[in-house]
């Protein structure tokens, strides 16, 4: 494992923002994407095209998609949820969206007001029209290892969305910890599960940290062969259905274990470190990443 590349998926501008309670300036957002995609990362969430009403921190959207200064190699994905979603993503110039669907009936219809089948209806013409207009499409697969209303997830359930979404068109799924409660051993099983339906280099994962075992389900992950690894800048972001959840696993500790671990990433980690000082300081807190916080106490 040694030398190989990892790919990371910075999803902090818009996972992690999402659920501020205080709408963060438009001029910040573009800021900590370009300090992002300067330090290195090969792809950064850039926003959702989702209802402002339900996510008023996403409303921008087209907004940062028109200040921003892309820079070639880097990849800007946005969030889709529907065809009135697409049309505005595809005003704004987009060259990659993603879907989100859940392996959980219970969160599906709480977090979209649909059936896990009748989501993937809907994102049936969304993935052909993006397709069709040479967008890339990546899929998001919630709750694959625990639903705050129903426990724990079948891994099957969770190949069968998964397949699902490849079959759409995605050309790459995001197994989600989105509550935060797997662990090692359960993180393996589950990529060993869902690789027999779906090829292993077309699976990423994206851990939360709620019981401090996102880094230990992502060396679990790496040892079952996935080197596609979702993170967010500080820490940002959580479950707002799930009491506690701390928010996702941090890019900068990310970084740590896979520098510690000799594998590439092509990520600036001092720069990467400043971007979630950068917007930390913004939001008036200190960020949640261990390393950050570590290289703090040095410098104090």
């Amino acid at each position: 494992m040694s030398g190989e590349r990892i790919r990371i998926v910075e999803v902090g501008p818009r996972d992690g923002l999402q659920n501020e309670p205080t709408v963060v300036p438009t001029e910040v957002k573009v800021a900590l994407i370009e300090r992002l995609a300067a330090a290195g990362l090969p792809a950064v969430e850039a926003g959702a095209f989702v209802s402002p009403k339900w996510v008023p921190q996403m409303a921008d959207t087209a907004d940062v998609l028109a200040r921003l200064k892309r820079r070639p190699g880097t990849s800007y994905p946005v969030l889709v949820p529907n065809e009135k979603g697409l049309e505005r993503a595809l005003a704004s110039g987009v060259e990659e969206i993603a879907v989100f669907g859940a392996a959980s009936e219970s969160f599906s219809r709480r977090n979209i007001n649909c059936s896990i089948a009748e989501s993937l209806a809907r994102f049936r013409p969304v993935c052909a029209t993006a397709r069709g207009r040479g967008l890339k499409v990546r899929g998001y697969v919630s709750c694959v290892l625990g639903c705050p209303y129903e426990g724990h997830i079948d891994p099957a359930k969770v190949a069968e969305v998964a397949a699902a979404l490849v079959e759409l068109g995605c050309y790459e799924v995001s197994l989600g910890d989105t509550i935060g409660v797997g662990t090692a051993g359960r993180a393996k099983a589950l990529i060993e599960r869902t690789a027999r339906d779906v090829p292993l280099a077309r699976l990423a994962v994206h851990f939360h940290d709620t019981y401090g075992q996102a880094l230990a389900n992502v060396l679990a992950s790496l040892e079952a062969g996935v080197r596609t690894v979702d993170s967010s800048i500080a820490g940002l972001g959580g479950c707002p259905y799930a009491k506690g959840a701390s928010g996702n696993l941090a890019t900068e500790d990310l970084l740590y274990l896979l520098e510690g671990l000799g594998l590439d990433t092509g990520v600036d980690f001092e720069a990467a470190v400043a971007a979630g000082g950068f917007v930390s300081d913004h939001l008036g807190r200190a960020p949640v990443s261990k390393v950050a916080q570590a290289l703090a106490g040095k410098a104090a």
